[in-house]
């Protein structure tokens, strides 16, 4: 079940309504909330939700270890077992089959013989990002950063919660437990900005995302030896606008569903490819999950403090591991070591550049931000090829300047324009929008969303792809 389909408009809608009825009896609320997560992330495949309820089950009893059994020792052997538990059941459903294939690469270049068992195993949807939701908790618990939720329902409910379950953002417990475990309606509903996040989200998805993957994207990256280097040039900008309307799409989508429920997730995309340096890059990309990756990779294992070489080696590794949550893949890999090297440049060049960044104006802003997009951007040819086959021949077709463009039209141009364009309301800019929306008569907004929507569904190519990060 994906957001912008009939399925899920109907879903949304019973519990929408059923969750304004019940939630002052927070028993039964949450038992239905539970109920409607558990629901949702059946839909895709009912045999995956004992994998969620052991989730739930060993990591909040790992949490609650921590807090019965106050011993340095037993806290930590209580999040060495959470960690094993959350760490290998991503290492089995997610990267089982490509480390068995590394294995046999290895020993048969040595003529060792290899006899390994090769398994068919379905990657189950969303599994990294609750998965990561689990290990944020039980680190928090075991930092005292937080207390472990009151009751094994309520963290049950934060593990499921279904708008952000699949595709993030990674909410902490911090944020969200709270919201659900005592569940208080705010004054009133941001309709406006709920509005706003959900009908701008399916215009990015259903418009520019699937236009962008159908008309150019796929055709490209799955034969880059037909075009030239105009087309694949066209390929690179529309996979890297498809991936930030698909992706951030989803994550605005989420956080709207989550405002008309009267709960607050925080957002996680703040206009990227508007970035100065690729360290402003991951301070405004998928910020939920770099955020993550610095506090509970970077930083412990050092950060900065402990002098510039070993500085330069936590982000390697930090970027490098960041790839591989990605995908079971060298292609990934290589993608995060690009910009962990880009990050190494910035900071041996110019020390920290984010923190500068606002100082920057005029030819000389907009010029480092078109560096920035086309680092990026070649850092996407990785991220999108399925094999270094494939990324090489993206990257020969990029010098093959005598091939006429194929795929070249006005059409094309607007759409990856409007994709880029839309950053222009980052957070500040959209703050202003919901409130000039708030600001009108219920039948003016009502009107201006109808003609929003049927502009959508005009607008939009049949039918829906899956969201990109669905598969992470």
């Amino acid at each position: 079940m994906i957001f912008p389909t009939l399925e899920f408009a109907l879903f949304f809608l019973v519990v929408l309504s059923t969750h304004w009825l019940l939630y002052r009896f927070s028993g039964i609320w949450k038992w239905f909330l539970l109920g409607a997560s558990y629901f949702f992330y059946g839909y895709w495949d009912w045999r995956f939700l004992g994998l969620l309820a052991s989730s739930s089950i060993l990591n909040h009893a790992c949490a609650k270890g921590m807090q019965h059994f106050t011993g340095a020792r037993a806290r930590k052997t209580f999040l060495v077992l959470a960690v094993i538990f959350n760490l290998g059941t991503i290492a089995f459903f997610k990267y089982y089959g490509f480390f068995i294939e590394q294995a046999y690469l290895l020993a048969f270049r040595f003529g060792i013989p290899c006899s390994l068992p090769l398994l068919d195993i379905i990657l189950p949807v969303g599994i990294s990002f609750f998965t990561f939701q689990a290990l944020s908790y039980v680190i928090d618990v075991y930092r005292g950063a937080m207390q472990p939720t009151g009751r094994m329902l309520d963290f049950a409910l934060y593990l499921s919660f279904f708008p952000q379950l699949v595709a993030g953002p990674i909410v902490r417990a911090r944020d969200l437990a709270p919201q659900l475990a005592a569940f208080q309606p705010p004054p009133r509903i941001d309709l406006g900005r709920a509005a706003f996040l959900i009908l701008g989200g399916l215009f990015k998805k259903t418009v520019i995302a699937n236009y962008l993957a159908q008309t150019v994207v796929d055709p490209v990256f799955a034969y880059p030896d037909a075009y030239g280097a105009i087309d694949t040039l066209l390929a690179v900008y529309g996979y890297a606008v498809q991936i930030y309307c698909d992706f951030s799409a989803y994550s605005d989508m989420a956080i709207g569903f989550c405002l008309l429920l009267g709960i607050h997730i925080p957002i996680n995309f703040d206009a990227p490819y508007s970035a100065t340096s690729i360290q402003d890059f991951w301070r405004r990309w998928h910020i939920s999950l770099s955020t993550f990756l610095r506090d509970y990779l970077y930083i412990p294992l050092g950060g900065s403090r402990q002098g510039v070489a070993r500085g330069y080696r936590n982000l390697m590794v930090t970027f490098l591991l960041g790839g591989l949550w990605h995908g079971a893949a060298w292609t990934f890999i290589i993608w995060g070591a690009l910009h962990g090297i880009y990050l190494c440049i910035e900071r041996a060049i110019a020390g920290r550049p984010a923190k500068r960044a606002a100082a920057i104006t005029g030819w000389r802003r907009f010029g480092r931000q078109c560096l920035v997009f086309n680092l990026v951007g070649l850092s996407w040819i990785f991220f999108r090829s399925q094999t270094f086959a494939d990324a090489g021949r993206m990257l020969h077709s990029l010098s093959n300047w005598s091939s006429a463009p194929q795929l070249l039209s006005v059409t094309l141009l607007l759409a990856i324009l409007a994709g880029l364009a839309s950053q222009i309301l980052d957070n500040r800019r959209q703050q202003r929008l919901w409130d000039a929306f708030n600001r009108l008569p219920a039948i003016a907004q009502a009107v201006l969303g109808a003609l929003v929507l049927v502009a959508i569904l005009a607008m939009g190519p049949r039918g829906v792809a899956p969201f990109i990060y669905f598969q992470f």
